[in-house]
């Protein structure tokens, strides 16, 4: 028999797929709708680690490591479409994704199911916790972002709060974190508005909130969404009052620059202190500064996914997971240190604190 035949024979009786010559992980983050922005920003940082990895050889032995990245649109049920896509038809190990708490939750439910890992990389919510062996955090929860934004309040020295968030599985994390932050530290929230996703217009939210006669606005919304709280608070001239924004870039990277003046907030810090190379191949490769905080949370995921793929000698689930829970007891990437907990959360979590001036974000 000749020789590529009998290769081929040997691999298919091996369970191996023949000819492979690459390993291929999957993600699914919002390539459209109202987080569009921050999804694609999530997309440059994979892109930028398969880039990173490929040129310095790939993994197990030379292969090329690929990543295929399915578009949320936003929704849970087409996430959970591109998920089960991604595991019956493409059969990857590793999902990274999504973005929203309430679509993530879902996805990560189905991927631990089907005994393969989830890599969360932009939600917040309490609940992914719970979501089990094989899904991991690389960004803190919302009860680490909550608390630093309810201290960076108390600090400007603003005792009464009207909170606007959405009504979902983020939303409502956030605004019970925050508040039972807030009150701890001395602080009032004087009304709470939970908004309904996909509005065209939230000026009754709005005006709610300002007959509540805060001292801020302290608001958590997506991008496109957000661009329409941003413009409508500067039209009815509530914007004369501080806003704070939890994801400062998150609830401005669609805003006009003239809607956003003044605003404070805080962000993830984006850049470890060993990030500078990442940051610098990404204005190379983009032309541009980093577009959002997310971006190094999906370069994080792809790179600590391809070390546990070299650590365990193997592209299996079960193995990749192994070596991941030994691989997050102090990883170096590129949004800093990546220490689990117990849970398989991200146990640090580093903020910065931002106010705009002249359309820039200013630490």
């Amino acid at each position: 028999m000749h020789k590529a035949l009998l290769a081929a024979a040997y691999l298919a009786l091996s369970g191996l797929p023949a000819l492979a010559q690459e390993v291929v992980l999957g993600a699914v983050v919002p390539l459209s709708g109202a987080s569009a922005t921050l999804g694609d920003d999530q997309r440059r940082g994979i892109e930028l680690a398969v880039d990173n990895i490929n040129e310095k050889g790939g993994v197990l032995g030379g292969r090329k490591l690929r990543v295929i990245v399915e578009d949320s649109g936003g929704r849970a049920p087409s996430a959970l479409d591109a998920a089960k896509k991604l595991v019956t038809v493409d059969n990857v190990p590793v999902v990274i994704g999504e973005y929203s708490s309430g679509i993530t939750i879902p996805v990560g439910q189905y991927l631990v199911q089907e005994g393969r890992v989830h890599l969360n990389i932009g939600s917040s919510s309490g609940k992914i916790r719970s979501l089990g062996d094989g899904s991991f955090s690389l960004i803190g929860l919302d009860n680490v972002s909550t608390g630093f934004a309810a201290q960076d309040v108390v600090d400007n020295k603003w005792k009464k709060a009207a909170v606007i968030v959405p009504n979902n599985a983020y939303g409502q994390g956030v605004a019970e974190q925050f508040q039972k932050a807030f009150s701890a530290l001395g602080g009032e929230v004087v009304t709470t508005v939970m908004y309904t996703e996909g509005q065209t217009t939230y000026r009754r939210e709005l005006q709610q909130m300002e007959r509540s006669e805060p001292d801020v606005y302290v608001y958590s919304a997506y991008g496109k969404e957000a661009a329409t709280i941003n413009r409508e608070s500067f039209e009815l001239s509530i914007n004369t009052t501080p806003w704070y924004a939890i994801y400062l870039s998150m609830c401005t990277s669609d805003a006009d620059p003239k809607f956003i003046q003044g605003q404070y907030g805080l962000d993830l810090n984006y850049i470890g202190p060993d990030g500078a190379v990442y940051e610098a191949a990404y204005k190379a490769k983009y032309n541009e500064p980093f577009k959002t905080s997310f971006n190094g949370y999906g370069y994080d995921a792809v790179m600590m996914a391809a070390a546990a793929i070299e650590k365990a000698g193997s592209a299996e689930p079960k193995a990749i997971s192994a070596a991941l829970k030994d691989i997050g007891k102090g990883y170096n990437g590129a949004t800093g240190d990546i220490t689990f907990d117990a849970d398989r959360q991200r146990s640090k979590q580093p903020y910065l604190k931002l106010k705009i001036e002249d359309g820039v974000q200013q630490r």
